[in-house]
């Protein structure tokens, strides 16, 4: 059977173009519009924390009680109103942004780098290690995470208000919490790793294991690592939001976090309802923008899902 030429052939140029970043992002925000708001959302919400004090209108702990009437509901002076305090509950959301989102991403960050780093030596060594790391997640998922939380507060959080050493404290509570699910994902795609054929070129040349698992193993893990942290920020400020509202939290009257203040809420929620349902809102807002950017960005990056769409 003969073969046709094309008579208009492709432009050697045309074949090796490549489609630049704001072309992928168009395209990817088309394919997953909601993962696209989420994102803008949760951008918006990182910038607002980082520039709080140029966005509050009053300090946090303003008292004014000609400025701010007691118990004002929410008005074009004040949009979230006054709570029982004359404190304008705008600036204390966006001021509480802070610590809520701050202690979330800082919490994420040591509880990924804990349970990446576990998981990948667990699936490269497999045998006893796999079984001593794998033992010890299961000790940690054995408790409920909140319970557990509050005993490493009870034990070791001896200073009351905010502070550093408060703050990472806190964060490091909820990191340990966070820790095993991540070290279970990074084990499973580190045992498949552990068996291709370049690991074990590089194992026969004499590379040593922490720089097999440096240069090799790492690399390829590192978009699961991404999609389950964007996940766990949501879980996070969740489990910050939980703690301050039981009074583990470490905000104070200047640095106020959501869950403190939706604690504040509740001996005047017939009263003033919006001292409750705008930081309760606040915290639902940015645990479903974080989780379904979080789903989003496990579609794109995940290639079985990205064939499959």
């Amino acid at each position: 059977m003969a073969t046709q030429a094309v008579t208009n052939p492709v432009p050697v140029a045309d074949l090796r173009r490549r489609p630049g970043r704001s072309a992928s992002l168009r395209r990817i925000a088309r394919k997953k519009p909601v993962g696209a708001i989420a994102a803008v959302i949760c951008l918006l919400l990182i910038l607002i924390a980082i520039s709080a004090d140029l966005l509050a209108p009053q300090g946090a702990n303003q008292i004014d009680p000609l400025k701010n009437p007691r118990l004002l509901s929410p008005s074009l002076s004040h949009p979230f109103g006054t709570d029982n305090l004359f404190r304008d509950v705008f600036t204390r959301i966006v001021i509480g942004s802070r610590i809520s989102l701050g202690v979330g991403f800082t919490a994420v960050f040591i509880g990924t780098v804990i349970g990446a780093s576990l998981g990948i030596v667990s699936g490269y060594f497999r045998g006893k290690t796999d079984l001593v790391v794998s033992r010890a997640m299961e000790v940690v998922l054995g408790f409920p995470p909140l319970v557990l939380a509050i005993f490493i507060l009870a034990i070791f959080n001896t200073s009351k208000g905010y502070s550093f050493r408060s703050f990472l404290l806190l964060s490091f509570a909820i990191g340990v919490i966070i820790a095993p699910t991540t070290a279970r994902i990074v084990r499973g795609s580190a045992l498949s790793i552990r068996n291709l054929q370049y690991v074990e070129a590089a194992e026969s040349i004499g590379n040593t294991s922490f720089g097999i698992m440096r240069r090799h193993v790492l690399p390829n893990v590192v978009a699961p690592i991404i999609v389950i942290a964007s996940i766990q920020i949501g879980n996070a400020i969740l489990a910050e939001a939980a703690l301050s509202f039981l009074g583990l939290g470490i905000s104070d009257a200047y640095h106020p976090s959501w869950g403190t203040m939706l604690q504040e809420g509740r001996p005047v929620w017939l009263e003033a309802w919006w001292m409750s349902v705008i930081p309760g809102t606040a915290i639902a807002f940015a645990v479903l923008s974080f989780n379904l950017f979080g789903d989003a960005l496990r579609d794109v990056l995940d290639p079985r899902l990205r064939q499959s769409s």
